[in-house]
This record gives C-alpha cells, structure tokens and sequence, in this order.
C-alpha cells in the first residue's frame, strides 16, 4: 500500500500541466529523434541538458526521459519502411520489418511495434515500481567474469540469426568484432589500425556502419534491380487493413511478453542496454520458433520481440540509476547528470530524500507510454505511404537521408567516406551469400568481449579459472556451449536416423 500511495502522489505531480507538458514535449521529441536517422537520443539529450538549467527539478528529468524512451518509438519506422535503422538498437527491426513492408505489411509491423513497445515500456515501469530494489542487487552481481560470459553467449546466439552456411554467419562475426578493434585500446590507451588518421583514433561509429549496411545497401539493389524491389501494391483505405490481423496478434503476444521482460533484465545490467537485448529477443524467438527458417523473411514476431526488448531495456536502465546512482549506458548518465545539476543524488536516499521527483518521474513514464502509443498510431497510414513512392524517386530521397543522417551523427565527411565503403561491402557479401546482421552484431559485441576478457584477467593475474568460479558465469558459459554444440548433435542424430534402417558404413 505504500508503493501505491507513493505512486499516487508522483501522478499528481506528473499530472501538473507544466510537467505534463515536459513530458509530451519529450516523447514527441524521441519520436522525431527516432524516425530520423544519426541524430540519436544521446545527442539530442546532450543539446537538452544545458537548457534543463533553467525547468522545475521534476520536469526536466521528465522532459528527458520522454526523450530516452520516446526515441525507441520512433525508432521503428524509418527501420520498417526504409531499411535504414534510426537508432542502434532499431538493427534488428530491419532484419523482418522491412521484409514485412515488401510484402505490403508495413502498417502491421509499425502497429505491432507500437502495441509492442507501449506493452513492454508499461511492463517495465511496472518492474520500476515494485521491484527497483531486488533487481538492483541482482545487477550488482555482475563483475566482468560474468559479462564475459554472457557476451559469449550472446556471441552464440548470433549463429542463429544468419541463414544459410553457419560458417558464413561466423565469419561475419570475426570479422565486426575485428572492425570493433580500430581505434584507441580500452585497457592500454594505445592507438590500433588508425592508419595514421586521427579520424580512427574514436573507432567507428556503429550508426554510420549500420545505415551503409543496411540503407545503402537496398539503395543498391534497388538501382541494379528496380523491378524486384518497386512492386506496386494498392494502398489500404481503412485503418484495421493497417494493423495486424488476428493471426498476427496471435503470432506476436509470446515474443512480446518474452521481449518485455528479456529487455527490463538486460537493461538493468550496467553495460547491457538496448542493443544487446534486442538481438538476444531476436535469437530466442528464432530458436523457439517452429519454422526458424523463415525469419528474415517478414516474420513479425521478429519485429514483435526485438521491439519489446529495446523498449523494456529502456525502462530497466532506470533501475540502478535511481536506486543506486549508477548509469548503465550513455542517456542513463546524461540523466544523472540532469539530476546532479538541480542538486539531486539519485541513490538509496533518493526515494526518501525526494519523492516528488523519484515518483513523479516513475508516474510520467505510465503518462509517456500511453501518450505515444496515441502519437504513433495515427501516423501510421501516413508512414505507410512511404511504400507506394515509385523508385526512381525513393532512390534520390534515401541517398539524401543517408548523407544527411551520417554526416548528423559526427559533423565529419569521413563518416560519408565510411558508409559508401560498407555500403559496397554489404552489396558484395549479400551477392556472396553472406549475410550483414551477424558482422554488425559482432561489431556491438566487440568491444565488450575485449574490455570483460582482459578485465578478468588483470583480476585474476592471468588466471583463465576465473570465468568458471561464479555460479553465473558457469552457467551462462554452459548455456552457450551447449547452443555452439546444438548444431552438432543436430546433425549426429540425423545421422544416426538414417543410418538407422542398415549397417553403419565405416567413414574416413
């Protein structure tokens, strides 16, 4: 009863008009953030923070949060409709959403990942209210031994996102964590492969990356094979053509739930985010699935968890930032930030200290969700649009998006340079059979592999057992040894099947 009384005066705080209307702003704020691509919430928080100097306490973090969260929204769109993810962890969505617009079911994958995200984001300002302090200790527990661990299998799990050859979807692997080692050594500080640039020393940014991969990409094949991508299909003239139908509702209710609660654990783990949990809702719904080989192909349950996850993830950041004052990721500690410049502490005391605020925030997040839910919607016919543009003039609009959007994301040409150069090499490798989700997950996943494993070892003194002495890492490694040897015995049993209605034939 205390959580609900507590919860009942952060509505009456986050119901006052001015913080109300911080928290429209906000969401509307992360909506156009996500739709376009490069500018990123980071940034755009960023360029907020300075002016929150002069807003109540309350309403500036709100007006900040609505952004964070708001961006994972708008993310979607541009991801479902154009293949050009707005946001990092927006990837994934173009993996089925994109493929669900060519088949003319773009309305429905924006529907699901608008119900998807309002679903998770509720499910986890739920998880805020009621299990903040549990959680938090669950996170700390965490030590690099355990990320490591649960890195590999994430590492794992990516196998299961390519199709086709399970080699080619590990070189694919190597070869993004290989591009993640450019630029300066996380535990050393020295320079790595900058190639006498000092463009290089920062590495290279995963947005500009992905829109050459991605956006690029389909730009190319549209220009060398407009006929396969410039089919025309009839607009829908009523709203219920654009949501999903029953079957898809059916279809999506288990990854939602799934990606809900995936995204709120991953997000409360410092260094987990977003991105992470995105790809991990993406694996477990392709391994669940009953027919596996199908995603990639506009399967909306691979827009259905995903989107869920990034927005449960979202939510879970704010557990151990305002239960203990640790950021788990770049907006988290733009919020402590905030926080810390109107002479807020967030921590155990937080709670006690000011309610109002601690609250008033958690309450806005309940307001937030439901005002973008009543923001995405309607716009939906109007996204959908999209897919009726003829090609010769979806071509130029797209280029102009991407130049646009990458040069956005550092205010620097090289980053044009960048984007052309794995545009081409993503045209290349599809042509090859390769395929682009595995190389950027390896490339995310990268430098988190490498911090965690030497970390490790500089605790231990070079001692390997200390990724087998935590009941965690233990664990998780055997999860994703035994997804490694899956295949394995996959094809062993199959082996034995057929070999089962004769004598076994000796082979060398």
């Amino acid at each position: 009863m205390d959580i609900l009384a507590s919860l009942s005066q952060g509505f009456a705080v986050a119901l006052d008009p001015a913080n109300l209307m911080y928290c429209f702003i906000g969401v509307l704020l992360g909506t156009i953030v996500g739709v376009l691509p490069g500018l990123g919430h980071s940034g755009t928080m960023a360029i907020i923070l300075p002016l929150t100097f002069y807003f109540k306490d309350a309403g500036a973090i709100m007006l900040l949060a609505g952004i964070y969260y708001g961006s994972m929204y708008g993310g979607s769109t541009t991801s479902i409709l154009l293949n050009i993810p707005g946001e990092a962890p927006s990837i994934v969505t173009c993996i089925d959403g994109y493929q669900m617009h060519r088949k003319g079911r773009g309305g429905a994958a924006l529907g699901i990942a608008a119900f998807g995200s309002f679903i998770a984001g509720t499910v986890g300002v739920i998880g805020i209210t009621f299990l903040s302090s549990v959680l938090t200790e669950w996170a700390l527990k965490f030590g690099p031994p355990e990320y490591f661990a649960l890195v590999m299998l994430g590492v794992a799990l990516v196998t299961y996102l390519s199709q086709g050859s399970l080699l080619k979807g590990l070189i694919m692997v190597v070869l993004g964590m290989l591009i993640a080692t450019i630029g300066m050594d996380p535990m050393r500080g020295g320079a790595r492969y900058e190639f006498g640039t000092s463009y290089l020393l920062g590495g290279v940014d995963v947005i500009v990356i992905a829109m050459g991969m991605f956006a690029l990409n389909e730009i190319l094949h549209m220009m060398v094979g407009p006929a396969e991508t410039g089919e025309v299909i009839r607009p829908p003239k009523r709203l219920r053509e654009l949501l999903p139908n029953r079957e898809e509702w059916k279809q999506s209710a288990m990854p939602i739930a799934r990606g809900s609660v995936i995204g709120f654990l991953i997000g409360i783990i410092p260094g987990g985010g977003a991105i992470l949990s995105t790809f991990a809702s993406y694996a477990i719904e392709k391994k669940l699935s009953k027919t596996p080989e199908l995603f990639g192909t506009g399967m909306i349950a691979g827009v259905a968890g995903p989107e869920s996850a990034n927005n449960g993830a979202a939510a879970g950041a704010f557990v151990p930032l305002m239960s203990l004052g640790i950021p788990s990721n770049v907006p988290a500690a733009l919020l402590l930030g905030a926080l810390m410049i109107h002479g807020i502490t967030p921590g155990p005391m937080f709670m006690q200290m000011r309610p109002d605020v601690f609250w008033g925030v958690i309450a806005s997040m309940y307001i937030g969700n439901v005002l973008l839910l009543i923001l995405n919607l309607p716009l939906i016919g109007l996204f959908t649009r999209i897919a009726y543009v003829p090609v010769r003039l979806l071509v130029p609009i797209l280029t102009f998006i991407c130049l646009v959007g990458v040069y956005l994301t550092g205010y620097d040409r090289y980053d044009i340079l960048v984007m052309i150069i794995f545009g081409l090499f993503s045209f290349a490798a599809k042509l090859a059979g390769f395929q682009v989700a595995p190389f950027i997950f390896g490339f995310l996943l990268g430098p988190i592999v490498e911090t965690s494993f030497e970390r490790s070892l500089t605790i231990s003194q070079g001692e390997f057992g200390i990724f087998v002495v935590s009941p965690i890492s233990i664990s998780v490694l055997a999860v994703a040894a035994l997804i490694w040897l899956a295949p394995l015995f996959s094809m062993l049993r199959r082996r034995l099947k057929g070999r089962s209605g004769g004598p076994l034939p000796i082979t060398y």
